[in-house]
């Protein structure tokens, strides 16, 4: 049973319909894994300067092994990536396999069709020429039928030709398409190889840092006690810089024509405009910038176990962040410079006021700004400090009235 070709038309094009979706669902995945695989490596590009100042001191240190540890994690990530990458390209080769397995089917079809025409056509013309064919109609209505018939006929036959070398035609292409994908598949695939070579370097270093932090344990206990100690006074600092502001506030709020007034739930009375800042700050929890462009959490908010000294614990009232030498220390929120102080262990500190909530930026060694300048979002407010270690890291804490809060929460997702 021959199949017409209006049918068959109809039935490719049905199928090439899932095809093109398919293809389109591909080409997403692939760019999302191009912007993954571009924002890993620019991140492992970072860790690598960060590790070159660190190891620059020829002496291993709690920063040295925090950037290995990152640089490690986001290694894995980006084999993992790759390993997504080599499975795309695999279902690639596959969708493309299928399409010239079905190209060559469907060429076969359309060949074996067209030889049925050309047969049928030299048969009809062994016994009658197609002049004759036409004139020898009994009725007018019989020649107007055969002469249309033969109009479709040879139509149809150029349609099959047509088809036939646009089929052939694409082919080919699909067939160039799957040797360029498994060039592309080898290539990833040695990419891969090349990082898990690297993983397993850092891993070793990794090991070595840990071994000789572990020589150095008297030392980095009394680190540890003298950072307690330090924290303690930061934080002693900031609830008595936030109590005078919330004496003033209550003070102000009492005067005769003051538009002062403390809301439920609030800590401290509030101007209009206050309160609008307040509010928005509020509203923008999760999606704040990060205090420094770039860098990475070194010590998170809470209790936290030492990452190298078992059985020992640190405390942390807000989130340090390991960055580049000399970067810049940015306000993460519109708002107004209430306090400028130095402590041991921190530095040059900022206390940024926006309503009733409070943001902290420690360990400056240089100070852009004075009490009383109103910042916006992102505005640079001093230059981060680097330890002897090679270490820069920006000591950062959000608070809400006398409450000290997560800044993980607040800041947006990197």
């Amino acid at each position: 049973m021959k199949i017409s070709i209006a049918f068959l038309l109809f039935f490719l094009v049905a199928l090439a319909l899932p095809n093109a979706e398919i293809m389109a669902q591909t080409k997403k995945t692939r760019a999302q894994l191009e912007v993954e695989k571009a924002d890993i490596q620019k991140r492992l590009v970072e860790f690598d300067q960060m590790l070159r100042k660190t190891s620059d001191t020829k002496k291993a240190s709690v920063g040295q092994l925090n950037v290995v540890n990152k640089q490690l994690q986001t290694r894995i990530t980006f084999i993992r990536t790759l390993s997504n990458e080599v499975t795309l390209i695999n279902r690639e080769i596959k969708e493309t396999e299928t399409a010239i397995s079905s190209l060559e089917s469907d060429l076969i079809n359309l060949k074996e069709e067209y030889a049925g025409m050309v047969y049928t056509s030299s048969k009809l013309n062994s016994g009658l020429t197609m002049t004759a064919f036409v004139f020898s109609s009994g009725t007018f209505k019989q020649f107007y039928m055969r002469l249309k018939y033969l109009k479709q006929y040879s139509d149809a036959r150029k349609k099959q030709v047509a088809m036939i070398n646009e089929k052939t035609t694409e082919l080919a292409f699909q067939k160039n398409l799957l040797q360029e994908k498994k060039k592309e598949k080898q290539v990833v695939l040695t990419k891969e190889q090349e990082q898990k070579q690297k993983l397993d370097q850092e891993k070793r270093e990794q090991q070595g840092i840990v071994n000789n932090l572990s020589k150095q344990e008297q030392d980095l206990r009394k680190k540890i006690a003298a950072a307690k100690k330090q924290q303690e006074n930061l934080n002693s600092m900031i609830k008595r810089i936030i109590e005078e502001e919330i004496r003033l506030a209550e003070a102000e709020a009492k005067k005769k024509n003051s538009t002062a007034t403390k809301s439920s739930g609030s800590s401290i009375p509030l101007t209009p405009e206050a309160a609008a800042l307040s509010s928005s700050f509020a509203g923008n929890r999760g999606k704040l910038p990060w205090p420094v462009e770039t860098g990475f959490v070194t010590k998170r908010y809470g209790t936290h176990p030492h990452p190298t000294l078992k059985g020992i614990t640190e405390d942390n009232d807000g989130v340090d962040i390991q960055t580049t030498p000399n970067s810049n220390v940015r306000s993460v929120f519109d708002g107004e410079v209430t306090k400028i102080f130095t402590l041991p262990g921190y530095g040059g500190t900022i206390v940024v006021k926006h309503g009733e909530y409070y943001t902290m930026y420690s360990k400056l060694k240089v100070v852009s700004v004075k009490s009383g300048d109103k910042v916006k979002a992102k505005q640079v407010l001093g230059q981060v400090y680097t330890n002897k270690e090679g270490v820069a890291e920006v000591h950062f804490e959000t608070w809400k009235g006398l409450q000290p809060m997560d800044p993980s929460s607040w800041l947006t997702g990197r």
